[in-house]
């Protein structure tokens, strides 16, 4: 049976994903796809600890047999992806690439932009895990209240466009800095 003619723009697919991305990055992200799909197959588990607490057991780290081996896929020593499954929950840390420092301080300033609105995000985290610029959270009420697939495309998207974003900053800030040297210096012509 042939797919319809519209089959390869459906968002759900993962398809749409090598349109846009780069040939180097497609293998990456798809990578980080297909391990956050299996690491997001969580189930209601209650604290074997404390009696009627359900807390995510990647952050709690009380019963070892819960909690799941990590996952690091790295694309280079620069760019790289923690994926922390548990039971009922996952932890996913992002290292954002910083080639320089002026992309160093703007992934800083970006990333203390975002979590200032952790509440907006939901599955957004405070604080990153050491080694990281960003964190998510994802727990089984999560999965339960939103789409599995819909919270990886999330996170895949939210790796190109942070990406796309940072070098965007860069080079508004390059053009500025540019102008503003030009204007300085055309006293001295």
């Amino acid at each position: 049976m042939p797919y319809p003619a519209d089959f390869a723009s459906l968002p759900w697919t993962g398809l749409d994903l090598f349109r846009k991305t780069s040939q180097s990055l497609r293998p990456y992200l798809q990578c980080v796809r297909s391990s956050l799909t299996a690491a997001l197959t969580l189930s209601n588990f209650a604290s074997q600890t404390t009696e009627r607490h359900n807390v995510p057991e990647i952050e709690a780290q009380t019963s070892p047999e819960v909690v799941l081996t990590p996952l690091v896929i790295a694309r280079n020593e620069n760019e790289r992806v923690l994926i922390e499954p548990s039971i009922n929950s996952v932890r996913i840390s992002i290292k954002i690439k910083q080639a320089d420092e002026i992309e160093s301080i703007l992934v800083h300033k970006f990333a203390r932009f975002l979590t200032q609105r952790a509440e907006a995000f939901f599955i957004l985290r405070r604080k990153p895990i050491p080694g990281y610029d960003i964190s998510f959270l994802i727990t089984n009420f999560h999965t339960e209240e939103m789409l599995k697939h819909k919270l990886v495309d999330f996170i895949i998207e939210f790796q190109e466009e942070v990406d796309k974003e940072i070098s965007e900053m860069k080079l508004f800030l390059n053009a500025r800095a540019r102008f503003v040297a030009e204007s300085f210096l055309t006293p001295f012509d």
